[in-house]
């Protein structure tokens, strides 16, 4: 009954909105600032750069520009809150997933 995240799961079952050309130029520009910022921390671990308190300002401010850019993605601005975040996610998940096939039960039960 836990959040759980894998390298396998953790990102490919979040939907997301389908994708222009421009979204998808601006969201590799923030890949590519966060990659930057953390190379002019070198040799700085992540486990230093991503420390809460003491997170470089431009690896941070890189973040927070994703962040937004990834947020006006899907509903044109900043979530107001993580509330708004997860109902926009559960709408897109429920329109997704419609009219796939429920799994099938075995015996045992245990979907198939």
């Amino acid at each position: 009954m836990r959040f759980s995240y894998s390298n396998t799961l953790g990102w490919n079952t979040f939907p997301i909105p389908t994708l222009t050309d421009k979204n998808k130029a601006d969201l590799a520009r923030c890949a590519e600032d966060i990659l930057l910022a953390r190379e002019a921390h070198f040799p700085a671990t992540i486990a230093d750069l991503y420390d809460p308190d003491n997170m470089p300002a431009d690896l941070r401010e890189a973040h927070e520009c994703n962040d937004e850019t990834l947020e006006r993605i899907y509903i044109g601005r900043r979530f107001r809150n993580d509330t708004e975040r997860l109902e926009k996610l559960f709408d897109l998940y429920t329109k997704m997933t419609a009219g796939q096939k429920k799994p099938r039960k075995t015996k045992k039960g245990a979907a198939a």
